[in-house]
């Protein structure tokens, strides 16, 4: 999916609602920007849950309970928050 927008006059853009609803982007929701060369990626940032299942499938005896200051752990090393 390929859309166009024009940035207004304080550097705003509006999301397309078809791309915020692909991607689960809704009011409140945080965002990554990331720059590549000349692009500018926008992701939206996982929850520590989402962040975790992305791994997938992970056999039984390897689950363990994390706790938040783990799982905060892992959201700044993912986000690179300092």
């Amino acid at each position: 999916m390929e859309l166009e927008r024009s940035i207004g006059p304080k550097g705003q853009v509006v999301i397309p609602m078809d791309v915020r609803r692909k991607i689960g982007i809704k009011p409140g929701s945080d965002v990554v920007f990331e720059v590549v060369d000349s692009k500018i990626i926008i992701s939206k940032k996982l929850s520590a849950r989402e962040f975790v299942e992305s791994f997938g499938n992970i056999p039984r005896r390897l689950k363990k309970p994390l706790s938040i200051k783990e799982i905060k752990a892992i959201q700044e090393e993912e986000y690179e928050i300092p």
